[in-house]
C-alpha cells in the first residue's frame, strides 16, 4: 500500500491550545495533552500506546465523538448512552480529513461493549445479521468481537478500536491482525489505542508513545510492550525470581 493507492480519511488531530482555558484541568492535564499541538494519522494504521492514565482512550474518544460517532461505542447511527461520561475534549480538537469519505466505520471501546451489545438485541435486532447472525450476548467476549470484525467492518472504512485485546486470546489476536490488514488492504483506516505487543507488531503502522515526556513516533522494537515481553519471555524464570522475593 501507498499514500497514493490509499485514500486517508483522518489525516491529521490539531489541538485547538488557544480555546484551553487551564491545562491543571481535566482533561488538559493529561500527559497527551500538555504536549499535543498536532498528531499524524498514518493512512492504513495508527497505533497509541502507553501507561495508564496517560490520556490514550480519552484522546480516541474525543476522535471518534468529534467524527460523529456515538460516545459509548458503535456507528454514526448509534443513538444510546448509559450514562453521560465522555469529556468535552472533543469540542477542543480539529480533524483534518481527506477528500474521500468512509463508506462505513465503527467505534469499539471494550469497556461499553457491554451496553452495545445490548442496545443492538433491543433496539435494532433486524441488523443483527450484519453481527454474524446472532446476539453479541450469546457470544463469548471474544466471538462476539470477531463477528463485529468479520461482518460488520468492510472496506472503505474508518475504525477507532481501543483496547480490542480485552476479549481476545493470543490466537485471536493474531486472527484480528488478519483481519485488520484485509481491510487496510480494501482502503480501510485504523486507529488503535493497545497494550498487546502482538496487535501493535502490524507492520505497516506508526506507533506513537505516549508518556510524561511527550509523544513520540517509535519503532515496534524501541516499544516498552515489545522490549518487557521479549525479556519476560527469554528470562521467565529470573524475571519471576525478582518479581516474587520476599
Amino acid at each position: 500500500m501507498t499514500w497514493a493507492a490509499h485514500e486517508t480519511f483522518l489525516r491529521e488531530i490539531v489541538l485547538r491550545r488557544e480555546a484551553v482555558l487551564s491545562f491543571k484541568e481535566y482533561p488538559f492535564c493529561l500527559p497527551v495533552l500538555r504536549h499535543l499541538d498536532s498528531l499524524q494519522l498514518h493512512p492504513g494504521v495508527t497505533f497509541l500506546v502507553g501507561e495508564n492514565g496517560t490520556g490514550k482512550s480519552t484522546l480516541l474518544e474525543s476522535i471518534a465523538v468529534a467524527f460523529g460517532f456515538n460516545p459509548e461505542g458503535g456507528s454514526k447511527n448509534f443513538h444510546f448512552a448509559t450514562e453521560e461520561t465522555h469529556s468535552p475534549l472533543f469540542d477542543y480538537i480539529k480533524l483534518l480529513r481527506g477528500i474521500a469519505r468512509p463508506r462505513t466505520g465503527f467505534f469499539l471501546r471494550a469497556e461499553t461493549f457491554y451496553n452495545l451489545a445490548t442496545y443492538l438485541d433491543r433496539e435494532v435486532p433486524d441488523v443483527l445479521d450484519s453481527y454474524g447472525g446472532k446476539s453479541l450476548h450469546r457470544q463469548s467476549h471474544g466471538e462476539s468481537f470477531m463477528s463485529l470484525v468479520l461482518h460488520r467492518f468492510g472496506g472503505a472504512g474508518l475504525y477507532i478500536l481501543d483496547e480490542p485485546e480485552a476479549a481476545l486470546s493470543p490466537m485471536r489476536q493474531m486472527a484480528f491482525l488478519a483481519a485488520m490488514h484485509d481491510l487496510v488492504k480494501a482502503d480501510s483506516q485504523f486507529i488503535v489505542a493497545t497494550h498487546s505487543p502482538i496487535i501493535l507488531a502490524y507492520p505497516d503502522s506508526w506507533i506513537y508513545v505516549l508518556s510524561e515526556e511527550g509523544i513520540r513516533l517509535t519503532p515496534y522494537e524501541e516499544t516498552e510492550h515489545f522490549r518487557v515481553s521479549r525479556d519476560f519471555l527469554l528470562r521467565r524464570e529470573l524475571m519471576l525470581k525478582e518479581l516474587l522475593e520476599d
